[in-house]
């Protein structure tokens, strides 16, 4: 079976503006407010959520990059994997409501990771999970607070993410 997009450009962007709007419904505004991608497409994701989010509170959201790869429960099965760098913005992490944004949520293991990796920063007042892609599965009981798409799918199939500015394309699909 060949890959079939589920999400095209227009669909993402769609996704995201209207996740835009939740966050800032959920936190009552950008006050506190501080955006961490989980790499590598959660960094592009939360980029442009931060953007959307300046563009509809008329004021800057602080983004950053979370890497959770030391914090993961499969490092010595995956000894392969490279960190990439942590970049807590100015001001922290401490007393905010702190929202991780990753591309596709799948077991829940990458998210475990995260919490422990936020915790070794700071201790945010409040975190949240924004997700492009949740495809269930769940091995942990995590759930993410905004959700671009759920997408049901088989534990079999791989759900690849692709974005303009890692990947020179902009499509969700799903396939074996």
């Amino acid at each position: 079976m060949s890959a079939r997009t589920v999400l095209h450009e227009a669909d993402i962007s769609r996704a995201l503006t209207r996740i835009a709007h939740e966050i800032l419904e959920s936190n009552r505004g950008a006050d506190d407010l501080v955006l961490l991608g989980i790499p590598t497409r959660g960094v592009t994701l939360a980029d442009r959520l931060g953007a959307l989010i300046r563009d509809i509170a008329r004021r800057p959201v602080p983004v950053g990059a979370l890497d959770v790869t030391l914090f993961r429960d499969d490092l010595a099965q995956h000894p392969t994997r490279s960190p990439h760098p942590t970049d807590i913005p100015s001001g922290g992490v401490d007393g905010k409501t702190v929202v991780l944004v990753d591309d596709v949520l799948f077991s829940g293991r990458s998210i475990r990771a995260a919490l422990d990796a936020i915790q070794s920063v700071g201790r945010p007042a409040v975190v949240r999970l924004a997700i492009l892609v949740d495809r269930g599965h769940r091995e942990l009981p995590i759930r993410p607070d905004f959700v671009g798409k759920n997408i049901p799918s088989a534990r079999s199939e791989r759900v690849n993410v692709r974005l303009r500015e890692t990947d020179g394309i902009e499509e969700v699909t799903i396939g074996e």
